[in-house]
């Protein structure tokens, strides 16, 4: 697909909106799961499991096209697997080490700059500055107790999600459909399926340990990065990058629910913030796509 061929992102449909907050709480929902998995299978393992069973669900869906494809085409759907990889494994390291929302209180930092970076209105800052207050918030001023290393892995996983980000609308340019994401995910999981082999052993092929793993898939990467790609076809990427900030919301609520994290009222007052930001990215004047944003 062409990028001629693509909807006109001068403006935030609610349709688009709603596949975000969607695909949001698919994946903090899987995420929770995971955690339940990693003293079985590890972080590593884990990440392998969702890969592969994430490329298996997308390429029976999409059934891509391997012809017709430029150099550039693969090597852009290339790094966007390893983006892919790299993002989850940082991700589900993080979350060995630290709480959910902290995790994703950290990780969410990545769009936030990038949303910042492709932005030429001053509304889309002042959004922004909303969300990070409420992100710092929400972390309860205490990033200082939180481990080092763990801390270090979900700022990794901010800088590869904002990387996602870039690299998921390249690709949905050059491939239809989900064709280009169920290559990424391809190659994210042939990446990782050896290091999880080896971390995990044989626990990876559990029946059970494999049924729970493609539920964890699916809730965690088919839907919700399926329905981003879709988004992304129709927000500016800033506004995407914005809406991202709502993730620590979402992660807090399923962690006091599913994982039974505490739920202090400065957290509360701190979900508030960004969803007030994310409802104003929705609304803010029209932002410019992200080709002519980063010229």
């Amino acid at each position: 697909m062409t990028t001629s061929a693509l909807p006109a992102k001068n403006s935030a449909p609610l349709g688009a909106v709603g596949l975000v907050v969607i695909g949001l709480l698919c994946q903090e929902v899987g995420a929770s799961i995971a955690v339940l998995l990693f003293p079985t299978v590890g972080p590593i393992g884990m990440v392998t499991l969702r890969l592969a069973f994430s490329a298996i669900i997308l390429l029976a869906i999409s059934r891509p096209s391997l012809r017709g494809h430029s150099r550039r085409d693969w090597v852009t759907v290339a790094v966007f697997g390893l983006v892919l990889a790299g993002m989850n494994a940082l991700f589900y390291l993080a979350l060995e080490r630290i709480p959910l929302g902290p995790t994703v209180t950290i990780e969410v930092l990545g769009p936030l700059v990038l949303s910042v970076i492709v932005s030429r209105r001053a509304s889309a800052w002042l959004w922004a500055a909303l969300a990070f207050v409420g992100v710092v918030l929400l972390s309860q001023g205490g990033f200082d107790r939180l481990d080092p290393i763990g801390v270090a892995f979900a700022a990794g996983a901010a800088v590869m999600w904002a990387g996602y980000i870039l690299m998921s609308e390249r690709t949905g340019q050059r491939f239809p459909g989900f064709g280009g994401l169920a290559l990424a995910m391809s190659i994210g999981a042939i990446v990782t399926i050896p290091f999880g082999a080896l971390t995990a052993g044989e626990a990876l092929i559990r029946p059970e340990i494999l049924l729970l793993g493609a539920a964890v898939a699916l809730a965690s990467s088919a839907i919700p990065y399926g329905l981003e790609l879709i988004a992304l076809r129709r927000l500016a990427a800033g506004t995407f990058s914005i809406l991202m900030s709502v993730s620590p919301a979402i992660a807090t609520a399923a962690g006091f629910f599913i994982l039974h994290q505490k739920l202090s009222l400065l957290q509360g007052v701190a979900i508030v913030l960004v969803i007030i930001a994310s409802a104003g990215a929705v609304r803010s004047a029209r932002a410019k796509p992200l080709p002519e944003a980063l010229a």
